[in-house]
């Protein structure tokens, strides 16, 4: 309707236009009454017209304005926050970041902060790092320590030394455990624990000393309490011998197991695997030089008995009570080589001179039998 009218108008204005562009000097017996008549029209029109114009303006923004403001519409509807995602999303993204990261992330706003000390999130980044030398024993060691740290009269959620500079490296100067919901008996708390080498956990030592040169340990397995240093990447062990601490530095991570088993270091433990090995199978023996010393894990094999010749098809090694125990690290006329124990009675044997043989764990993963096999040394041992 509105550009029908403008339509009009342009039509009335521009035949006025040319009507009294004809009669611009009319002729002295034109009429004065029709000439008011012819012009009075078209200064009305003009007028309505400008006043259009300005209606226009107002109410009709240009196409550039129009366009302007799409543009920032469109602009406002592409922003797009990482708290928009779904959770599924988000947390697959989060997973992907290193704690260093995540803790940075955490200081952003208090959803991230939620998200960032989830304990499913921290407990993803406990297994992708340390799953492999962190097994019960040193969870229950730290939920041990906690329990004794909260009865004490003076306990407080304070940290000092490395484990504060961590936090202060993470969160930020000044960081405080409750700003960050950093609990103590959290899964974070204890990855960071372990990072920063503040809490010394059981685990596993293979070939311990070695480097030292004391190579009468290969192809064994000892208990130790472990620290992590974050400066080199790698482990600072410490083993009890004899009422004392021995050390031992720049330990990597393919020497570093978790615990095997439960049993004490100076404990015997209970096979139950002996009615089941024969020969061919992988085994570990519990050995230790005499009884002021822990036992640790060596690799073994169990081998045919002398008395079937290693014949197949006459064999009863599976059946008998003795069974023979091969170490082939050791030469064949080394004391060591070769060992045979008692299926039915089976206990701690041994003597001063060829040392104590304890409990057996037949070994039936595959891992396990590679990661002795990877640890094989370059020569035969005496």
């Amino acid at each position: 309707m509105l550009l029908f009218l403008v339509s009009c108008l342009s039509f009335l204005l521009v035949s006025q236009s040319l009507i009294l562009k004809q009669i611009k000097n009319p002729p002295p017996k034109f009429n004065s009454r029709m000439w008011v008549f012819l012009k009075s029209p078209h200064r009305f029109f003009i007028l309505l017209a400008r006043k259009i114009k300005i209606l226009n303006r107002f109410f009709f923004p240009s196409i550039k304005k129009i366009q302007t403001i799409n543009n920032t519409t469109k602009e406002e509807e592409e922003e797009f926050s990482l708290l928009d995602l779904p959770d599924l999303p988000l947390d697959a993204i989060l997973e992907k970041l290193s704690p260093f990261e995540l803790c940075s992330m955490a200081r952003v706003c208090s959803s991230l902060k939620r998200s960032c000390t989830s304990e499913y999130l921290w407990q993803k980044q406990m297994k992708k790092k340390w799953g492999d030398v962190i097994g019960d024993v040193a969870q229950r060691e730290w939920q041990s320590q906690l329990m004794t740290a909260s009865k004490r009269p003076h306990f407080s959620t304070k940290r000092s030394g490395k484990f504060q500079l961590f936090l202060d490296l993470f969160m930020g100067k000044k960081s405080d455990s409750k700003k960050y919901l950093l609990q103590e008996n959290s899964v974070m708390s204890f990855h960071l624990a372990l990072e920063t080498g503040k809490f010394w956990f059981p685990a596993q030592v293979f070939n311990r000393q070695v480097q030292n040169g004391h190579v009468g340990f290969m192809l064994s397995c000892y208990d130790a309490q472990l620290c992590y240093d974050s400066t080199t990447d790698n482990f600072i062990a410490r083993y009890r011998a004899q009422g004392r601490s021995m050390i031992e530095e720049g330990i990597e991570w393919d020497r570093i197991r978790a615990p095997s088993v439960n049993t004490p270091a100076n404990s015997l433990h209970i096979s139950d695997c002996l009615d089941q090995i024969q020969p061919g199978d992988h085994i570990e023996i519990q050995w230790r030089k005499n009884k002021e010393f822990p036992f640790g894990w060596w690799y073994g094999v169990v081998e045919h008995l002398e008395s079937c010749h290693g014949n197949e098809f006459n064999c009863h090694c599976h059946i008998t009570d003795a069974v023979a125990l091969e170490f082939k690290q050791y030469s064949a006329a080394s004391r060591w080589r070769r060992t045979v124990i008692s299926r039915k009675d089976h206990t701690v044997i041994g003597n001063e001179i060829d040392g104590f043989y304890g409990g057996i764990r037949k070994l039936c993963n595959k891992q396990e039998i590679a990661k002795w096999k990877d640890l094989w040394p370059n020569c035969t041992l005496e």
